[in-house]
């Protein structure tokens, strides 16, 4: 008999927000098990695995109903590290929210991150029990992202403007100050004969940080910079494919969708040398410190076809290390080891 999950989200009500992908790619997987797990979504069902993939408040309100017959698992997708520099908050809200999260996250049975760096943070900065925590990586459908013909790579970069012949740069995320949108343009500015592109916008509106002087940007952006907005899931395999190179200048992340996305394009991965991507990425990038080495960088993919191809092969690589069925058999695993740790009177009462 399949074990059931009750899938708790709300991630997919804000456009343009890498959990709202990371929820929909995880579902997909679980849902590919069908002889082993059922796979319950916005039900109130108390089952034997709640997966709680946003941290909302009716969510913490209703799990202890909701999960009287079984357990519960957490998903982590922020820290108030991660929050600080994403979102403009008044102080006592803003101390109130990281307080309701933690809280959130303590109140688990399990947790899972998807990046092993935040079981250390979780653990020693938030005095979480480090059993409690698992590490499993995003996941993209490579059915969803992949890489196209040279034709109609040409036809999406007419349907969205960007000009056949230029070398295309491009950026996906939230217009936020983290994100490194300012070094972003800087390169941009230096780099004149290149195309950059950034697929994305302001999820959460006028208190994302750095709102203002964003949008002053967006309203007069340099000649060789196209923003195109928040850009729908399923048109944003047309975006990796006109892009040469896919960078990200962000100065804290835990595990980017789009890199995941890149990846199964097979585009050179360019990002910002920080400590959390080392245990997951390994050698699938590239790396630079600063803005003179982006671009650094950038030109040398321009211009060197020996290293932009070796660059490919890099992302190639990370593609299938985090292929479909590495991943699913960790989820697989996992709720198996979650539900067997199931004292036996909870699974009777679940699968009555």
């Amino acid at each position: 008999m399949p074990i059931e999950i009750n899938m708790k989200s709300e991630a997919t009500s804000v456009k343009g927000q890498g959990v709202g992908s990371a929820y929909i790619e995880q579902v997909g997987l679980i849902k590919e098990m069908p002889d082993k797990y059922t796979v319950l979504e916005k039900s109130n069902k108390r089952t034997p695995i709640v997966h709680y993939h946003t941290i909302n408040p009716t969510f913490f309100l209703l799990k202890p109903w909701l999960t009287s017959k079984g357990t519960s698992v957490g998903y982590v997708h922020m820290v108030p590290e991660t929050v600080e520099s994403s979102l403009k908050l008044p102080w006592l809200i803003k101390k109130i929210f990281y307080w309701y999260m933690i809280r959130f996250y303590k109140s688990m049975k399990h947790l899972v991150t998807v990046n092993s760096y935040f079981i250390d943070v979780l653990n020693e900065h938030y005095k979480v029990p480090r059993e409690r925590i698992t590490y499993i990586p995003n996941f993209v459908s490579s059915e969803t992202f992949h890489p196209v013909s040279e034709e109609e790579r040409m036809a999406f970069r007419d349907k969205y403007g960007i000009p056949r012949d230029k070398f295309v740069v491009m950026s996906a995320g939230q217009l936020q100050v983290r994100k490194g949108i300012f070094d972003f343009l800087k390169i941009a500015e230096q780099l004149p004969d290149v195309q950059f592109v950034w697929a994305g916008g302001f999820s959460f509106g006028a208190i994302t940080d750095g709102y203002k002087e964003i949008q002053k940007v967006l309203e007069n952006p340099p000649a060789n910079v196209k923003f195109l907005g928040i850009v729908e899931r399923e048109n944003m395999n047309e975006v990796f494919n006109i892009a040469d190179v896919m960078f990200l200048a962000s100065f804290e992340e835990l595990f980017p969708m789009t890199i995941l996305e890149g990846m199964c394009v097979h585009k050179p991965i360019l990002l910002r040398d920080l400590p959390i991507y080392e245990g997951i990425l390994f050698d699938f990038y590239l790396k630079e410190k600063d803005v003179e080495g982006f671009i650094s960088c950038i030109e040398r993919l321009r211009t060197d076809k020996e290293y932009y191809d070796k660059a490919c092969e890099m992302s190639e690589k990370g593609n299938k290390f985090y292929s479909k069925e590495n991943v699913m058999k960790m989820w697989d695993d996992y709720y198996t080891k979650v539900y067997n740790s199931l004292p036996e009177k909870k699974k009777r009462k679940a699968n009555k």
